[in-house]
């Protein structure tokens, strides 16, 4: 007998989604309007046609530019206001931290909020009291809790907000950038809180500029650009098309054609040939030079390796082929873990990395090469570099190659984490 399998259904369902506002060109024109047929004002189209849903269990990071949609669409998701085409539709109790202290009576206390709050979003009075010493430890304001909320800081807006709207066990939790107010501990507790709701067959959805925490926490993201869906898919590849938004040329590079030549002539020396290159890098630039090889080496070993001691010193090798002079080229790389937490970067721009500017000639090759010292914990790594330069005040990518080689890193000494810091213990 043949088992089905059962398909969750979506517990947010966005169908052909579009918003309209009215713009009007001064407040007389917005009266003169009740009183004309003519049109008095320009239509802003702020979403065009989003399509999306998104399953229990889901974390959703939505990624865009400032103007981009984000906020409009969980707006609409809310209910706060109306779609003007398609539909949008979220299933179960939802709670939503938007605009900071949105919901807040800024006259009430922190606990006459919560029972407000926590009575709209369709608690009893039996359970809000449940609810409270849980809330009010989440928060962890103190005494705060007792004072009119006008007299808090963002912090403490957030972190209240945040406690009413995760301690009420929401079928869907939506955050809009609030996380970005709190500090560090507080955002380490949301994120937890986030695992706990997940682990439950909960949903949330994550509005930040934090690419990071979009790898790190979210299992699938969007990205938005002028009110549009342009991309929808695993964390890593959106949060890679919004970098490319943010700081490049708002489009993909493609392969160079110079190493796919050199590559298929069997040539050594090309990025593609060697050991840990990732074939599903994400590469960009405007095409004005190509970063032909990258590769890592142990100083005074010869060769490139991709598995490390920790504490090793290491040389990180590029080389770069310009097809125009430029008066200061950069060359630059990062370090992740795979799940997207920034390790380390630098650059040539950096003066105490290369003192000089670097001015290169059309046509020329130039190579150079990062030496450091690798004091990281046993784990994997993912390496990207790139070749820019800068031209009056302003950085233009060249070639940029995201996640293009992975090595690996071995510790004897049994520390963990991602860091050696050569701890040594002495009695005292």
């Amino acid at each position: 007998m043949r088992s089905e399998v059962v398909v969750a259904e979506p517990v947010v369902a966005v169908d052909g989604l579009g918003k309209d506002y009215r713009i009007f060109a001064s407040p007389r024109d917005r009266l003169l309007q009740v009183f004309s047929r003519a049109p008095r004002y320009q239509v802003h189209r702020a979403l065009h046609d989003l399509s999306f849903s998104v399953r229990p269990g889901e974390v959703l990071g939505i990624l865009g530019r400032n103007g981009s949609g984000k906020s409009t669409l969980l707006q609409l998701l809310c209910g706060i206001i109306q779609p003007s085409a398609g539909t949008c539709a979220v299933r179960g109790r939802f709670a939503a931290l938007l605009e900071l202290g949105a919901g807040f009576n800024p006259e009430f206390t922190g606990l006459e909020n919560v029972r407000l709050n926590a009575a709209i979003l369709g608690l009893s009075a039996r359970d809000i009291e449940a609810k409270l010493p849980d809330i009010a430890a989440f928060a962890d304001i103190g005494d705060f809790i007792e004072r009119p909320v006008k007299l808090y800081s963002s912090g403490m807006y957030v972190r209240l907000a945040f406690a009413v709207a995760s301690c009420v066990d929401p079928d869907v939790l939506i955050i809009d950038e609030a996380l970005a107010v709190g500090d560090v501990q507080f955002q380490t507790k949301c994120f937890r809180r986030f695992e706990d709701l997940v682990a439950k067959g909960r949903t949330v959805l994550l509005v930040t500029h934090s690419t990071e925490q979009v790898v790190r926490h979210c299992t699938r993201a969007l990205l938005l650009e002028g009110g549009r869906l342009i991309g929808d898919g695993a964390p890593r590849d959106i949060a890679n098309q919004y970098l490319d938004l943010m700081l490049g040329t708002g489009r993909a590079r493609p392969a160079a054609r110079r190493d796919a030549a050199a590559a298929a002539a069997g040539e050594v020396g090309v990025l593609e040939e060697r050991a840990g290159y990732f074939r599903s890098e994400y590469r960009w630039g405007d095409g004005g030079a190509t970063l032909e090889d990258l590769y890592l080496q142990v100083v005074g070993e010869p060769g490139h390796r991709v598995s490390f001691l920790s504490g090793a010193r290491l040389e990180i090798h590029l080389r770069a082929h310009f097809e125009l002079a430029r008066e200061c080229a950069i060359f630059g790389f990062f370090v992740k873990t795979p799940d997207g937490v920034t390790v380390f970067g630098n650059s040539t721009r950096n003066a105490a990395v290369y003192p000089e500017p670097l001015p290169v000639a059309t046509g020329e090759t130039v190579s150079l090469c990062f030496a450091l010292e690798l004091n990281l914990g046993t784990g994997s790594y993912i390496l990207s570099a790139g070749v820019s330069a800068e031209e009056r005040g302003e950085i233009v990518p060249l070639d940029r190659r995201y996640d293009c080689l992975h090595f690996e890193v071995h510790n004897d000494s049994g520390a963990v984490g991602l860091a050696d810091l050569k701890a040594v213990a002495r009695r005292l």
